[in-house]
């Protein structure tokens, strides 16, 4: 029998977790002898009386087979009916993912939908809060093009807010982008990304490790974040609180001895306090795709060293306007990158005087770094 369809049937072996799995696996009991095992033998491996009678019971031969045909009955009408179907892939094929094999705890079933070949192309995680501000929205869409451009793909996880942005940005700019479930391929979350999920099927790749119909638990979203960041090269934060589920993918990073980025942000914004925090304790700052594409020159495409390159000079050409602006300017443009506000919302985080706010409005507006909308609403270009 094919191991891999053993190791499929365990995975999908209702009660068995992954870390037994991994233990058998180490200790080299991934052979058919299982399949005698009593249920004496499963308790003395240290399973409960419950798991170990239903795993003499029902773990059979048949079993395994009975998985196998079905998996292979459900390709073949997928392939029929057009359809790009679910792939599975076990840790011991060869075309299983080499850096998340290397990570501290890989997943030892995927199952995915879409280009698969992306799971072998260089990679980074882009996560975030799920509300973010319009700079954290502006900055998430900025990199993850210029990230594509350069000839990375990104990897996030089809949540609300900065997953979907830089999800979003990839595809825009016909780039890669590899979406991590925390629930089975068939039960998507949030439902309101459907739509986004269809894309990313169709011109990238959904990717899991639970089998089909598991549903949605809290437990089960941190566990998908180690999945996320054992894809890929480094882990980009654009914007999280103090206490923010992404900062979990950046741990995560950090224990598979990845690196982590953090996009700076207003000091005294709740949004930016976990980037913020980041950068305090160590993490490079991403305020370009050039920030994050110097780090794996020799990862990239020979064909990206020019959009490298772009990347750059834009950076420098961004820093070098920034350099022209005075103090007040540069304090009202970064409260401005929170998102638009009227008048009096400035009025009241400036602390200014009305003659003095508005001069400096007035001077944003000429040097082109924002805009003014109908109702006194201001808001960066």
């Amino acid at each position: 029998m094919d191991m891999r369809w053993l190791l499929i049937g365990l995975h999908e072996f209702k009660g068995l977790g992954r870390r037994s799995i991994a233990r058998l696996m180490k200790e080299g009991m991934l052979t058919e002898e299982m399949f005698h095992f009593n249920s004496k033998d499963w308790e003395n491996f240290g399973f409960s009386v419950e798991l170990s009678e239903r795993l003499a019971n029902e773990l059979t031969v048949d079993y395994v087979r009975r998985k196998q045909e079905e998996q292979e009955q459900q390709e073949q009408q997928e392939q029929q009916e057009q359809r790009s179907g679910t792939r599975i892939i076990t840790i011991l094929d060869d075309h299983f993912p080499a850096l998340l094999k290397e990570s501290p705890d890989p997943p030892q079933v995927l199952y995915a939908m879409g280009d698969a070949s992306l799971l072998h192309v260089p990679s980074v995680a882009m996560v975030g809060t799920r509300v973010p501000t319009a700079y954290g929205r502006k900055m998430g869409a900025d990199l993850a093009q210029g990230l594509c451009a350069g000839g990375l793909a990104i990897v996030s996880g089809l949540a609300r807010g900065i997953d979907s942005i830089c999800h979003d940005a990839a595809l825009l700019c016909g780039g890669g982008t590899i979406a991590v479930m925390a629930t089975g391929a068939d039960i998507i979350y949030p439902p309101e990304n459907k739509s986004l999920f269809a894309k990313i099927a169709e011109n990238g790749l959904v990717v899991t490790e639970y089998p089909p119909g598991t549903r949605p638990h809290p437990g089960l979203f941190p566990q998908r974040n180690r999945i996320i960041a054992g894809l890929s090269l480094g882990t980009i934060v654009v914007e999280a609180d103090e206490w923010s589920g992404s900062l979990i993918t950046a741990d995560l990073a950090l224990d598979a001895g990845r690196d982590v980025f953090a996009v700076p942000g207003q000091a005294n914004s709740p949004k930016c306090r976990g980037t913020l925090n980041l950068i305090r304790q160590g993490a490079k700052m991403a305020c370009s795709a050039a920030d994050v594409l110097e780090e794996y020159d020799s990862w990239l495409p020979n064909g990206h060293k020019n959009t490298y390159n772009r990347e750059r000079q834009a950076k420098e050409a961004a820093e070098s306007a920034a350099g022209h602006l005075t103090t007040d300017e540069l304090e009202l443009y970064h409260i401005l990158e929170q998102g638009p506000f009227t008048l009096d919302e400035l009025l009241q985080h400036s602390r200014w005087d009305f003659g003095h706010l508005h001069s400096v409005l007035l001077s944003l507006i000429i040097k082109k770094q924002i805009t003014q909308l109908p109702g006194a609403i201001y808001k960066m270009i």
